[in-house]
């Protein structure tokens, strides 16, 4: 795992000099520790340059320095990720005549491009952020890996072309500016993310999961997404297996991922939450080990109801792992705020970073450099209680009304919003009735946070119009049609969490703020193998009787774990926010977004986010994720677009 940047002058007189590709290389130490490489600055006569960081993990010796040539160097690459599948590619490679100076999976894409070109990501299994410059052709490739586990952003300044890991890197070139996106602004308040190909930086952009790029010298460039979790030869797969054939296959495919994913020359192990994913995958990671897996576990001082330690600790001695745990409160988070503001780049609303950040930093004091984690196994199995929930709610409610005629929807919708007004509670069923009397799907994701009534109260528009974040929700709702006609309801929910939440939110949290600390995570339950199989799954192997995860859960429980564990209700990776907002922290946190030079932009009614603090001191209503979310964008733009780098924190 690494971090790579580079640089295209696509005119003269656009610096792409040795000094200006170092000067972004090095603003990521942290996600490549081991080695600098060698900063290439003068191919294509001085108009292209390279930069890399390394975490050494396959082949630690200096053969796996990057950025790396071919035999002949007319292809240079810089690459962040690993390729497990790069043994048979490699032998099939070595047949063709191809001669390989190190052992390390980088060098396998290089010769694969050669033969293949860019179709080559096509044929590679794992996760990556590929940059290769191509002297015959004159043209720089890029490409993100099907799911979007590591991020690629660029920016197109007048006369270049510049790309890396973070945004950190871009904005330490002397062309890149740091300035706020407001459309962007305003679809992260809906999302506690920015939707691709936007950031929260003005003109800088990143690429999409599965997109794949290439720029020539004169700055033209074209894109295009090489993959879709929506098989049709899966299906075809899937249609013709019986239900105990199904478990037997998932299982296979799950094995086969964690197996692939222990492909490293340095200590790896997983975190381990006492959940269904994290169990399994320790489970089947100690069927292939013989020493004990390292796990890691962290829990939260005074609330117990967030801690799953004891389930951690049941699996722990139920497996013989090296276990390990690390227990955090409110200072900790408080802390550790103005360095996630550094490391997130640009504002991700999820308070999993903090737990996260400190259950990384516990790995890697233990000398772990790989963690596999369970993220997607959720979204692909209906793991959560609102996807069901969104799915009852449209079969039972949002179909029979869309029925109505208008005036009748339209007329319920105001009467609902009033009466929850005048009540002071239940806003957000208002809302959902209200949005369903606009005509509006039901879901827009598992994490939305600002919309409708709630995100017209809180924007101070000042005649300047907001950004219908709905739009970035009907695109990939129609894209899923599109690419599978008729395509069941459950898994048009998972290739929506796909594309956004999952890429955008959950994913780059992990890579952030694993690589805060120079560890890398996978991710088993997004091999794409396993991903096309889960959206080929009918409905009914997802969720039963109201319970998610059925097959998943079924193909495990007894075989694999205590079935007391596997059926107990889902409790989540959380923290303990609401509570810490009643108290101290949470007066740090208003005072922070009160004094924020974000204030100056006229983009927030702050009158009515005070109204959002006193009601929540007051209880019962929670509107920790809301404030959560003004929280972190007024952090990261004083820290960014203001240039405060000593916040009130």
């Amino acid at each position: 795992m690494c971090g790579i940047c580079g640089i295209v002058a696509t005119s003269d007189g656009f610096d792409a000099s040795e000094a200006a590709i170092v000067a972004m290389r090095d603003t990521m130490v942290h996600r490549g520790p081991d080695d600098a490489g060698a900063a290439i600055w003068s191919l294509a006569g001085g108009r292209v340059a390279f930069g890399h960081r390394r975490l050494a993990i396959v082949d630690l010796s200096p053969a796996g320095h990057n950025p790396m040539p071919n035999e002949d160097e007319t292809v240079w690459i810089t690459f962040n990720g690993e390729i497990y599948n790069h043994h048979a590619l490699r032998a099939e490679l070595a047949a063709k005549g191809h001669r390989y100076r190190s052992h390390t999976d980088t060098e396998t894409i290089v010769h694969l491009y050669e033969e293949e070109g860019p179709a080559c990501v096509e044929r590679l299994q794992g996760m990556f952020a590929i940059a290769i410059w191509d002297a015959r052709s004159q043209e720089l490739f890029l490409a993100r890996d099907r799911l979007g586990i590591k991020p690629l952003y660029y920016a197109e300044p007048a006369g270049g072309f510049v790309f890396a890991s973070e945004i950190k890197a871009l904005l330490a070139h002397p062309a890149v500016v740091a300035e706020l996106d407001e459309e962007a602004f305003f679809h992260y308040l809906t999302f506690v993310c920015t939707p691709a190909p936007l950031t929260m930086f003005s003109g800088i952009r990143k690429l999409a999961p599965g997109e794949r790029m290439r720029i020539r010298l004169d700055g033209t460039r074209t894109s295009e997404t090489f993959w879709s979790p929506l098989s049709a030869a899966t299906r075809a797969e899937v249609a013709g297996l019986s239900e105990p054939e199904l478990q037997e296959r998932l299982l296979t495919l799950l094995r086969g991922s964690i197996e692939k994913r222990m492909m490293a020359d340095v200590p790896f192990g997983v975190f381990l939450s006492g959940g269904v994913d994290s169990s399994t995958n320790v489970a089947l990671m100690s069927e292939l080990m013989s020493d004990p897996v390292r796990t890691f576990t962290v829990a939260f001082r005074e609330h117990e109801r967030y801690n799953e330690l004891e389930y951690a600790r049941e699996v722990a001695r139920r497996f013989g792992t090296d276990h390990h745990e690390i227990v955090i409160d409110w200072r900790d988070l408080a802390s550790f705020l103005p360095e996630m503001i550094f490391h997130q780049d640009e504002p991700i609303a999820d308070w999993v970073c903090v737990p996260l950040h400190y259950v990384s930093r516990l790995a890697r004091e233990h000398d772990t450099i790989v963690v596999q984690v369970g993220e997607g196994s959720d979204e692909l199995f209906h793991g959560y209680d609102t996807y069901i929930q969104a799915a009852r709610f449209r079969r039972w409610f949002w179909q029979p009304f869309q029925r109505l005629p208008e005036p009748i929807r339209k007329t319920t919708g105001r009467l609902a919003t009033g009466l929850t007004r005048r009540l002071g509670r239940g806003e957000v069923h208002a809302l959902a009735v209200a949005e369903a009397a606009a005509g509006r799907l039901p879901f827009w994701g598992g994490a939305i946070c600002y919309q409708g009534a709630i995100k017209e109260r809180i924007t101070a528009r000042n005649g300047r119009p907001v950004p219908d974040s709905y739009e970035v929700v009907t695109r990939l709702w129609e894209a899923a049609e599109r690419e599978w006609p008729g395509v069941d309801l459950l898994s048009q929910m998972t290739y929506l969490e796909l594309k956004q939440r999952l890429a955008e939110l959950l994913l780059m949290r992990v890579d952030k703020m694993t690589m805060a600390t120079s560890v890398e995570a996978r991710v088993p339950f997004l091999d794409h193998q396993l991903v096309e199989f889960a959206l080929a799954l009918p409905p009914q192997m997802k969720v039963r009787q109201g319970v998610g995860k059925y097959l998943l859960k079924r193909a495990v429980a007894g075989s694999l774990l205590p079935e007391h564990l596997v059926y107990r209700p889902k409790q989540g990776f959380g923290a303990p926010v609401a509570e810490w907002f009643r108290g101290e922290l949470g007066r740090r946190a208003q005072s922070q977004i009160r004094h924020s030079a974000l204030r100056e932009r006229g983009l927030i009614d702050y009158g009515q986010v005070d109204r959002l603090w006193e009601a929540h001191r007051r209880g019962p209503v929670n509107w920790a994720f809301h404030l959560w979310n003004l929280y972190n964008v007024s952090a990261w733009y004083d820290y960014w677009i203001a240039g405060r780098r000593d916040p009130a924190w």
